[in-house]
């Protein structure tokens, strides 16, 4: 005979109540402007196409066939799990709704579990390694006609008097950066020597916590310090930068822009297995012996870096 007491909160309710607030939250995220989904059905996958197609040429001799480029990377998918047990005691006695709470918060947990992969991977931008072989964020990037491109790059605080410190920026010092990142950005080149950003108008400006307030000022207020009209309020000049404020970021004196509307994105975002929440429940063995329910949530997914093209890191220096 099961040891489920009578009245309790039961495992469908709290499942249901589960995903409720996982797609709730998901929607809420900034990753899908910053990662490529991409649906997996194997242990890993392998990328490949992480070039350009080639551009229109005038035809002369025949055609010119070219393929995927030698370059690209593996992405292994990894099996994420967390477990919440509860009393049987605990179910029969909430009557403030704690335990709701609790899968609400486990719910936030699984749908945010995507930026925090992703995080990890700005975090370490520096001296992870990317499709080309060569960091993220680098100075010395260069595949076939594309020549040497940079997407670190430095903005020194006192060339452009805008005042503040690397660390406490000002409003006008953030916005210059920004600027400074889009505009090299947009002066990327493919494999082909095309222009890789041609048609960018949509950027995400990403900072610790500590940029928040000179971060949304700068790209809100349609006029600075300065007295000049601010480009990047309101959509002006005909793109938008959307700030993000990441809590994750262990940085104090860095902020990165990256592109927000390209086919392929800053990074990508493998799945195997979507977010999954499973009971121990009434009537089960561990009901009876041990009087507690165990509701466990498991993903088969993993992250990777995409095109260091569409992202450009900026370190403040004075």
């Amino acid at each position: 005979m099961s040891g489920t007491v009578t009245g309790a909160l039961g495992s469908r309710a709290i499942i249901g109540r589960f995903y409720r607030t996982l797609e709730e939250t998901q929607v809420a995220s900034w990753v899908g402007g910053l990662a490529m989904p991409i649906e997996s059905n194997q242990e890993s996958e392998e990328y490949k196409w992480l070039g350009m197609a080639p551009a229109l040429r005038e035809w002369a001799g025949g055609r010119q066939a070219k393929g995927f480029r030698d370059n690209g990377l593996v992405v292994k998918n990894k099996v994420f799990e967390a477990t919440l047990r509860v009393s049987l005691d605990d179910l029969r006695r909430d009557k403030t709704g704690q335990i709701m709470v609790r899968v609400d918060e486990l719910a936030a947990r699984a749908a945010l579990h995507p930026a925090k992969l992703i995080s990890t991977l700005i975090n370490g931008g520096e001296s992870g390694l990317c499709y080309d072989g060569q960091f993220f964020f680098d100075t010395d990037h260069a595949e076939g006609d594309s020549g040497t491109q940079s997407n670190s790059i430095v903005y020194d605080i006192s060339d452009g008097g805008t005042g503040g410190t690397p660390t406490v920026p000002t409003p006008l010092t953030i916005q210059r950066a920004v600027m400074a990142a889009v505009s090299q950005m947009m002066g990327f080149k493919d494999d082909q020597g095309e222009p890789m950003n041609e048609t960018a108008s949509q950027f995400i400006c990403m900072v610790p916590p500590s940029y928040m307030g000179a971060t949304t000022t700068a790209l809100s207020s349609r006029m600075l310090a300065n007295t000049e009209d601010n480009p990047l309020a309101g959509g002006a000049g005909g793109f938008t930068v959307v700030p993000v404020i990441n809590p994750r970021l262990t940085w104090t004196t860095k902020l990165a822009v990256f592109r927000a509307d390209g086919r392929v994105k800053p990074f990508i975002w493998q799945e195997e297995e979507g977010t999954r929440v499973a009971a121990v429940a009434e009537g089960s063995e561990l009901e009876f012996n041990n009087r507690e329910h165990h509701y466990g949530v498991t993903r088969i997914c993993n992250a990777a870096y995409g095109y260091w093209q569409h992202a450009c890191l900026v370190t403040l220096q004075a």
